[in-house]
């Protein structure tokens, strides 16, 4: 025998306990105990209870043992578990039963389902409060209401706190004894009545989602009070990154503001993840920790490195969350990179092991639930093909500049206590308990206006939405929320993005390539028609050899430079390879979206919708005069628009001016827009609909 690790066990214990005396204790029939399958056994000397657990065909797969009746001097002092024995469900051979009468209690221990079971009440007992495993979970998907006992003492505390993260949480109702501590408790209180009572309290008990989201409009009324002034701010990404300055961080505003929108991306159904490139000693993990500063810690989990086999046996939460590792070289193993993969494009794992029992091995299948996204620093230019195209590449500068800002940087000594971060946390918490759909009105013409060229744009397309949707959210309070309750982003959301990604999505499809490669292809080309040794590349560019090594080896595998030396351990001689594409812009500006799009556009200060304009022809607007449209001798003057709609033109055109409008339009339908009186909204111009033929 032994004891399991989980156990509060010490070497003394209680005097025996027998299957007469436990039937005894807790009134129930010794035969119907031994029907299911307890029986009397010797351990240590003593008389002890040995009680089954068995799988859903009937077959012994752990054993438990009661040694005691009562705790004894304040420790629980009852139990022990068979050598070999590893915790289970207590009661899946009766979940038919379950299944059959459409709910389940839950129970803390062997008795409490004894007691129910002998009321013909269907019920799955767990060996202790803090013992549930999520992987248990998937057991119970076809039972469609599921009762918990909530204890009042810390086990209640504990049962709370993993139901929380259950994915069996929105069929769960929570039952509260009100007269007793356990369902065995109150059977003792009045047999006769037990039943009747146990159904009042299934009467009484409160939805999982109820309790959940008063707990969270709660914890959100609170959260607003700390938060409310940075959640109205305009550009809350600007004030992060005067607050990271604050904190040390220099010169890498840009890539600071995208790790955070990742981070803000956990709260969608598909996270967007990242990896963060760098020479070694170029501040990528003192980036990434600062960025992770301004979240709370149940937002990310962090690891230095993990075992091939972690993310499946691991018991760490990973629901919205960011994994958060430290260097790529820490992943171990093709089949752990592959689950990895599989994780951040599925959003979950299910993953079927087989393990030893005492019944032999057994097949097992391992769930962990997501979405989760992946925050991943590493020295290599590139990571495998497979990984690469699921992380946008956010690089760190290089430049001498930049080090002589981070040694001035230093040299002041900043850290996280510098800035207050009990608004960034409790900025976070308010977005959690709110919504988290959003919707974003210029999707389709955003599609149509990227090319299509690169089978990975299928794929960074999405990721760029998402980051859209993670700016929307994180500025929810200055943005418009349709009927049912979603956010709607606008084009500042999506300028936002462009300015942040722009480069990389066009790096990732080689339609241009970056500052570092252009300067480092540059620096070889000034050589020519001599071959290039890293050493001199290095004195070239004014960096150390490792950088400059680093930047060589980026411009090689992208075929911009070759190193006609191949011999092992001899310097490189670099020469100028394959030309460097033109820069070419796969993101369009805000204003071809406005121009392309064939419905009205989101307001860019609030998100808000304008109805678009009346059409010439159109049947809820016979009487409309036609337009007058550009021609190629230039764009129709506003005020002879103006006036086919019988405005005051001068009135109408001080308005318009004092909006910001220019006077002459070179859109046409524009110009009909704003003679319709439908342009201005809360002083921002929107263009809507401009299908009419247009010049200029």
């Amino acid at each position: 025998m032994s004891t399991p690790s989980n156990s509060n066990a010490i070497t003394q214990h209680a005097p025996g306990c027998t299957l007469e005396s436990y039937a005894e204790a807790k009134q129930l029939p010794v035969e119907f105990l031994r029907n299911l399958g307890l029986t009397d056994i010797s351990y240590a000397g003593q008389p002890a209870v040995r009680i089954p657990y068995r799988d859903a065909a009937g077959r012994d797969i752990a054993v438990r043992l009661r040694i005691a009746l009562e705790k004894s001097d304040g420790e629980d002092n009852r139990f022990r578990w068979r050598k070999g024995s590893k915790a289970h469900l207590y009661g899946l051979w009766r979940l038919e039963r379950a299944r059959a009468a459409g709910y389940l209690f839950i129970v803390e221990g062997e008795s409490d389902a004894q007691t129910l079971w002998h009321h013909d009440l269907p019920a799955i007992g767990i060996p202790g409060a803090s013992t549930w495993r999520e992987e248990w979970a998937h057991l119970l998907d076809d039972i469609a209401t599921i009762y918990v006992v909530i204890e009042p003492d810390a086990g209640g505390e504990a049962t709370l706190a993993w139901l929380a993260k259950s994915a069996i949480r929105d069929r769960v109702k929570l039952v509260h004894l009100e007269a007793a501590k356990d369902p065995s408790a109150l059977y003792l209180a009045d047999p006769a009545g037990f039943r009747d009572a146990m159904k009042k309290t299934m009467d009484k008990a409160v939805p999982w989602t109820d309790r959940d989201r008063a707990e969270v409009e709660e914890r959100r009324a609170e959260a607003w009070q700390k938060c409310q002034a940075l959640a109205e701010a305009p550009d809350i990404l600007a004030q992060m990154a005067t607050d990271l300055e604050a904190m040390g961080v220099v010169g890498e505003a840009k890539a600071a503001k995208l790790i955070f929108l990742c981070v803000v991306s956990r709260l969608l159904e598909k996270p967007v993840s990242a990896v963060i490139k760098g020479p070694s000693s170029a501040g990528k993990s003192f980036l990434t920790g600062r960025v992770l500063s301004l979240f709370p810690e149940h937002a990310f989990c962090a690891r230095s490195g993990m075992s091939e086999r972690t993310l499946a046996y691991s018991d760490e939460p990973l629901a919205h969350r960011m994994l958060v590792i430290q260097e790529a070289a820490a992943l171990q193993g093709e089949f752990g990179t592959y689950l990895l993969r599989s994780l951040l494009s599925e959003g979950y794992l299910r993953y079927e092991t087989v393990e030893k029992t005492t019944e032999g091995w057994r097949p097992r299948v391992i769930e962990r639930a997501g979405p989760t996204g992946l925050l991943i620093t590493t020295t290599a230019v590139r990571l495998h093909a497979e990984n690469e195209t699921r992380l946008f590449s956010i690089p760190v500068t290089d430049t001498p500049e930049q080090t002589k800002q981070v040694m001035i940087a230093t040299a002041r000594a900043p850290g996280i206590g510098a800035i207050e971060l009990e608004r960034w946390h409790a900025l976070q918490l308010w977005l959690e308990g709110g919504a988290h759909q959003v919707e974003i009105p210029f999707a389709e013409t955003l599609a149509k206006l990227m090319p299509a060229e690169a089978v990975r744009l299928r794929r960074d397309f999405g990721s760029v939405l998402n980051l859209i949707r993670a700016h929307a959210l994180l500025h929810q309070a200055s943005r418009e929320k349709d009927a049912l309750g979603h956010v709607v982003a606008a084009l500042t959301d999506y300028e936002a993005v462009r300015v942040l990604v722009g480069d990389l999505v066009a790096e990732g499809v080689e339609a241009t390539v970056p500052a570092r490669v252009t300067e480092t292809v540059e620096a070889v080309a000034a050589f020519a028609p001599n071959e290039v040794t890293i050493s001199s590349l290095a004195r070239r560019l004014k960096l150390d050899r490792s950088t400059a090594s680093r930047r060589a080896a980026e411009c090689t595998s992208r075929g911009y430079l070759h190193n006609r030396e191949t011999r092992r351990g001899q310097p490189s001689r670099l020469v100028v390879g394959d030309p460097m594409p033109s820069d070419t812009s796969i993101l369009p500006t805000v204003e071809e979206i406005r121009l392309a799009s064939d419905c009205t556009v989101a307001s860019d200060s609030e998100g808000k919708e304008v109805p678009p304009p009346p059409r010439v022809g159109d049947d809820r607007n016979d009487d409309a005069q036609e337009v007058p449209m550009a021609t190629d001798a230039g764009p129709p003057a506003v005020e002879q628009v103006l006036q086919s709609h019988g405005w005051d033109t001068e009135t109408a055109v001080a308005e318009i001016n004092g909006h910001g409008i220019p006077t002459a339009i070179h859109d046409a339908t524009a110009v009909a827009a704003a003679a319709a009186g439908q342009l201005i909204v809360n002083g921002v111009a929107e263009v809507v609909c401009p299908t009419a033929p247009t010049t200029g």
